[in-house]
């Protein structure tokens, strides 16, 4: 395959159970490192975030809330962790090994929408069963009356959501930067 100018990635991450191929030290150029690795360290945050709000979702249902919660829950972590993959990271990835306007493009839109579900996750507004399959702070300061334990468990569910909020405002906007200076460079000759 390699003599035919094929290339095949190896899968090499995680370590422990090799799943995905993932090198950016080697393919990603070193100008654009810091800003891959921040987007790594993005959707390794919502694994993070979704994974606790599972978590709390599953302690509160346990607490006497509806089994449904939890359900819708699992169904937010089941499809949110491999659809930021494959929608948002791998795009981005793709794009910084190629320098393919059309896949920088796919990622700003979907990253757009992800950024859109972190606030409003860590907000976790009323509108489905009330906002608690989802770890906010509307959520966690009502839960806070009724049971303290589950309440801290929404509040540091917000804390992650706010922080994955605000680290993905941050790769969202220093990738606008580096976008419009990669086409300027093309465009101005």
């Amino acid at each position: 395959m390699n003599r035919a100018g094929v290339t095949i990635e190896v899968k090499n991450w995680p370590p422990f159970f090799p799943v995905i191929h993932h090198d950016i030290a080697n393919e990603i150029p070193t100008h654009a490192h810091q800003l891959q690795y921040s987007a790594f360290a993005s959707w390794l945050g919502i694994v993070v975030c979704l994974s606790w709000n599972v978590f709390a979702v599953l302690v509160q249902s346990i607490h006497g809330e509806d089994i449904v919660l939890f359900l819708l829950a699992i169904i937010y972590a089941a499809f949110g962790c491999p659809l930021s993959y494959i929608l948002w990271y791998r795009p981005l990835y793709q794009a910084m090994r190629t320098d393919s306007v059309v896949t920088f493009a796919q990622f700003f839109v979907f990253y757009s929408v992800h950024v859109g579900f972190c606030v409003i996750a860590a907000i976790a507004p009323p509108i489905i069963f009330m906002g608690k399959t989802l770890t906010g702070i509307l959520v966690a300061i009502d839960v806070l009356n009724t049971d303290m334990f589950v309440g801290v468990l929404y509040l540091i569910g917000f804390v992650l959501f706010t922080a994955e909020s605000l680290i993905s405002i941050w790769v969202l906007e220093v990738d606008a930067h580096f976008i419009f200076s990669f086409l300027s460079t093309l465009l101005l000759p």
